[in-house]
């Protein structure tokens, strides 16, 4: 906990200087293949700071982040192995049993697993790195992770573009709840269509 809450303030202090836009890109691109802190927290600090400037500071964190889900899924795809037993050592809550219930979801529902992890806040690097373990369909998989992350990112964005800095209590208390129930929702209205029509 020590660790994540120096990596927060860390994080949070780039939002201070004038290269906080590249700061955020790296963090993206760190998180989502092996990084603790999501690249949010830096996001809403600059986004907060400079609201007109939202819109920009997601497009830099969608591209850093789909590129760290491509390294996160090259991770699994060719150096798991290797990174196996380190991943199941220091990645939280995470079980051999566990992981290989992942691979069955992918089984099933491929496109839409990666989606929800991109867009929700279930922690992005751990199926960034199952897709590569259990060879998901690349271009598959960066198109999803294509739709979740600027579908999150730009949200976010959207709210303090539009909001300012009231965003930001709204964003703390319900962000993930909200994101959860705009995924259920999503799920629901494709299930059916596919009924339906």
């Amino acid at each position: 906990m020590k660790f994540f809450r120096r990596s927060y303030d860390w994080v949070l202090s780039w939002a201070q200087t004038p290269q906080g836009i590249y700061a955020l890109g790296i963090l993206a691109f760190a998180e989502a293949s092996f990084f603790p802190v999501p690249p949010d927290v830096l996001l809403m600090a600059l986004a907060l700071a400079t609201p007109l400037k939202s819109y920009r500071f997601a497009f830099i964190a969608t591209i850093g982040s789909i590129a760290g889900g491509a390294l996160g899924y090259l991770i699994g795809w060719g150096l798991w192995d290797t990174v196996g037993p380190y991943f199941y050592q220091y990645v939280p809550g995470v079980t051999v049993e566990g992981f290989e219930q992942v691979g069955d979801l992918f089984n099933l529902y491929g496109f839409w697993i990666i989606f929800a992890a991109g867009f929700t806040p279930i922690p992005y690097k751990i199926f960034t790195i199952s897709a590569g373990v259990f060879s998901v369909n690349f271009p598959v998989f960066m198109m999803a992770s294509l739709v979740g992350r600027s579908l999150r990112f730009y949200l976010v964005a959207g709210l303090f573009y539009y909001f300012g800095k009231p965003a930001r209590v709204f964003i703390e208390k319900y962000f993930n709840l909200l994101s959860i129930m705009l995924f259920i929702v999503m799920i629901a209205v494709i299930i059916l269509f596919k009924f339906y029509f």
